[in-house]
């Protein structure tokens, strides 16, 4: 029924949409629709985009590369996305939905076993100056590759360090501030107060809360359209442009294995909890089609090892450690890309049982619109200590509209 009704509104609204815009569509990558208001009392743009992804994985133990992968077919990514302003220009907001079932999974007694349609919905109030409160849900202020867009990336998808140790999503309170040092050195604050548990939970804050605090430097000034928050150097930027980042997370009580992500933690009187913390320390690097992006993460936890009332582990563990992440690639005048990602992680193997991982990955992309359109395929070599390696294959197609 909620699927039926979902249905039912978007086609009207799209439906809307196109008899009042009919005439005026954006360029391709630009959105659906652009809403006026007649008195201009707010705008709404209106975008879609899908990620077509074909994987081929499995361990490296024959002679034949990939005679034992598994090879899979999936919608990746499928996302409707609304942003603009409502009343002023000084209040955004943004909602962004999705609808594969990598974007809807997740359903637990804590999302009252729904799946988890909304990403973001969030307001943007620019209430003085260069100050900016956030309320809603959206990402925290964690990790570049995290922040950056799906959409926008590099690569296929994002490294091992971001699955193992990113904050993702919650609900809460953000405050956003900027300033120059000088014309062209800029300083980012950004703040964050949540609920601790990630997106879409409907019932209740089960234990603490988390706090977060990012600063962001860029001394050679600001990236062309934004382009630290962008994979690859697609506006080929005519000078140096440095970003560096650090970003403290604390999740007080927190009750999942990672941080505000992974499995809730459960013993004998329901949820276990320990405060958690997470630190990232990044940067982004471009100049005439070369980018470089770095990233170190580190997690702890005051007791990782979640125990009964009788001091008994139960078998759930924070997964504490570390890892870091070089990525780099060069845009080509053609638009093609080549581009390499080293990622090495070390968990504590004495708490998570997990033995250190490195990772190789070559990619090579085809922009043929930005990212707006893109074909992109990457090829992995996995290497666990103590364990088997693996080889992946990955070739994905972007189209936004």
């Amino acid at each position: 029924m909620k699927i039926k009704l979902l249905s039912l509104g978007l086609f009207l609204l799209f439906t809307a949409a196109l008899h009042a815009q009919e005439d005026n569509a954006p360029a391709f990558g630009k959105g659906l629709f652009n809403l006026v208001g007649k008195d201009s009392s707010f705008t709404m743009k209106i975008g879609a985009r899908m990620q077509i992804l074909a994987i081929s994985e499995g361990l490296d133990e024959s002679d034949e590369f990939f005679a034992n992968n598994e090879t899979n077919f999936l919608v990746r990514r499928a996302r409707l996305k609304f942003d603009g302003y409502a009343y002023s220009p000084k209040l955004r907001y943004k909602i962004e939905l999705g609808l594969s079932n990598r974007d809807i999974a997740g359903v637990s007694q804590f999302t009252r076993n729904t799946p988890r349609y909304i990403l973001d919905a969030v307001v943007m109030w620019n209430f003085y100056e260069n100050f900016e409160l956030w309320f809603g849900q959206t990402k925290l202020p964690g990790n570049i590759e995290r922040v950056i867009s799906s959409g926008n990336m590099q690569q296929v998808d994002r490294s091992l360090v971001n699955s193992r140790f990113n904050i993702d999503r919650d609900m809460g309170f953000q405050l956003r501030h900027h300033f120059n040092l000088t014309d062209s050195f800029v300083v980012r604050e950004k703040l964050a107060f949540s609920q601790g548990e990630g997106r879409n939970i409907t019932d209740g804050n089960e234990g603490g809360f988390q706090y977060t605090g990012r600063i962001e430097l860029l001394p050679l000034g600001l990236f062309e359209g934004g382009g630290d928050y962008i994979g690859a150097d697609l506006k080929r930027e005519q000078t140096p442009k440095l970003f560096l980042a650090f970003t403290y997370d604390s999740n007080v009580n927190a009750v999942k294995t990672r941080s505000n992500l992974g499995a809730y933690m459960f013993n004998d009187t329901g949820l276990y909890q320990t405060t958690t913390n997470t630190i990232f320390a990044d940067l982004m690097f471009k100049y005439r089609g070369f980018s470089l992006m770095g990233e170190y993460s580190k997690r702890n936890a005051a007791d990782p090892i979640a125990k009964n009332s009788d001091g008994t582990p139960t078998g759930d563990v924070v997964w504490v450690g570390n890892g870091i992440n070089l990525q780099s690639g060069y845009l080509f005048p053609s638009n093609w890309e080549v581009s390499g990602r080293f990622t090495h992680i070390k968990l504590d193997a004495n708490i998570t049982g997990r033995s250190p991982e490195t990772q190789y990955t070559f990619g090579v992309s085809r922009y043929i619109v930005g990212h707006k359109l893109k074909v992109q395929s990457d090829l992995s070599y996995l290497s666990i200590e103590n364990g088997s390696n693996e080889v992946m294959f990955r070739l994905q197609f972007d189209v936004h509209f």
